[in-house]
């Protein structure tokens, strides 16, 4: 039962200031056409190495996938009462960004007709008490359990996916467990194909040109999505139409992608090294989750980086708001808002004489008082001089969405050539995955081990007891 609005609308709408000297509300037109002319060569790199194949860059082709894979596997697991996934980082932050966005609030207490589809649990951090409580309240017999690693030797998720595996095995047998058992992984390396083909279960392929942080438009987001009634085709439709917008504009003025990687670089430049993101919208809370792991690990390398904060009005509006208007001048903000939400409340009147005078509240609407706090919000940041940009959305469905997010990861991915480092790497995550691996006695890992508890008794030389 996902959000449904088809009115024929623009995918997004961005406002931004400039400062004609350069001031601290803004950049100088010169300062964008500049870092423009570094975008325009960016822009032919990224497209020329995706039509070449070129690794980490096979997300700019997801949206015209064939996806009847995908879809075909998503029906037979609606059917199912619920779905337990195993990943983490990529392989779960999109997932529950597409659910938050598409989906109705607290989706799991509906009941089934309601639903139309399983209920779902995400299995990501190593936490004994949530991955106890996920397999008590599933009945294992109406469950079907992906677990998503394009390697296969993700700590966490296997971990994760060793308990439950485990623990269906015993309570159905190997041969109907493994009937419950998706696989999205790798086609050629890692250990989860070979699993997969020894126990006959299903497996869907992840690009092996699609980074974690940039998959969610390939098997790892859209299986979830599809088996929970989200119409995979409509958001991968949006993804294409804003590509093809972005891949058609050649200025910075006109293609919002070089406009927002040259307004985040060029504000990086000044000092400004937070990008707040601020959706007025309950539903684009985990698009914040998501956009933290994009913008973080993709750029922040070689000592550059800008550090992305979430938030979420009005609730921030109500805790850190002081911090934006009269803290430092080391933030960018982006404040989003939805011009027509699916739902809509009218603010009755009432007759007691004590809330009297909260009368110029009676018969607003709660978007209204929503949209005119986040006006107030941007107008309030952009008044103590500090850099705003506001974005707007016609309406949250999947045409929209899928075009949000081939916009932020095309902007993202600019970016990183602006700064000068690659956006598809990770070499900081790696390292902590290493020294996990020889704690844990990783066969190969034995000098990560003595590297990180020789750092560890340095970081502990002073200690405080309380």
């Amino acid at each position: 039962m996902p959000r449904e609005n088809n009115r024929d609308a623009g995918l997004l709408k961005i406002s931004y200031g400039m400062a004609a000297g350069g001031g601290a509300s803004g950049v100088t037109a010169r300062a964008l056409e500049e870092c423009g002319e570094l975008l325009a060569r960016g822009d032919d790199h990224l497209r020329k190495s995706a039509a070449e194949g070129r690794d980490g860059v096979g997300w700019i082709n997801l949206p015209g996938k064939d996806v009847a894979d995908v879809e075909e596997a998503g029906k037979w697991i609606s059917g199912f009462g619920a779905m337990v996934q195993a990943g983490i980082g990529g392989s779960a932050l999109g997932n529950l960004m597409l659910h938050g966005a598409l989906l109705p609030p607290y989706w799991n207490e509906l009941p089934r007709e309601k639903r139309g589809g399983p209920r779902f649990y995400m299995a990501d951090n190593v936490d004994p008490a949530d991955n106890r409580m996920i397999w008590n309240l599933i009945d294992p017999a109406d469950t079907v359990f992906t677990v998503i690693s394009k390697s296969g030797s993700t700590a966490e998720t296997m971990a994760n996916f060793l308990f439950f595996w485990d623990r269906l095995k015993v309570e159905l047998g190997p041969e109907k467990a493994a009937e419950r058992v998706v696989v999205v992984t790798d086609e050629k390396t890692g250990v989860l194909r070979p699993f997969a083909d020894e126990i006959g279960c299903r497996r869907l392929v992840l690009p092996a040109d699609v980074g974690g942080r940039f998959s969610v438009l390939s098997p790892v987001g859209l299986l979830s999505a599809a088996a929970l009634g989200i119409d995979i085709k409509k958001l991968l439709g949006g993804a294409a139409e804003m590509d093809g917008i972005l891949a058609s504009k050649k200025t910075v003025t006109d293609n919002p992608a070089w406009l927002m990687a040259a307004l985040s670089v060029a504000h990086y430049r000044q000092g400004r090294n937070m990008t707040v993101l601020m959706p007025y919208e309950d539903a684009l809370e985990r698009f914040c989750e998501w956009f933290a792991q994009l913008w973080g690990e993709s750029l922040g390398k070689n000592g550059m980086g800008s550090t992305p904060v979430r938030a979420l009005g009005a609730i921030d509006q109500h805790s850190q708001i002081q911090l934006y208007t009269e803290g430092p001048d080391d933030k960018f903000f982006t404040v989003m808002t939805v011009a027509e939400p699916a739902e809509e409340i009218t603010i009755p009147e009432t007759e007691e004489g004590a809330l009297a005078s909260l009368s110029y509240l009676f018969g607003q609407s709660m978007n209204s008082l929503r949209r005119y706090e986040a006006l107030s919000t941007a107008a309030a940041i952009g008044k103590s001089g500090k850099p705003v940009v506001t974005m707007e959305l016609p309406v949250l469905d999947e045409r929209q969405l899928g075009g949000l997010i081939q916009f932020y990861e095309y902007f993202t991915a600019l970016a990183g050539w602006a700064l000068d480092v690659n956006p598809f790497d990770q070499p900081g995550v790696e390292r902590g995955k290493n020294y996990t691996y020889g704690l844990m006695g990783r066969e190969n890992y034995s000098d990560q081990a003595l590297e990180v508890t020789d750092l560890a008794e340095k970081l502990s030389m002073r200690e405080v007891s309380v």
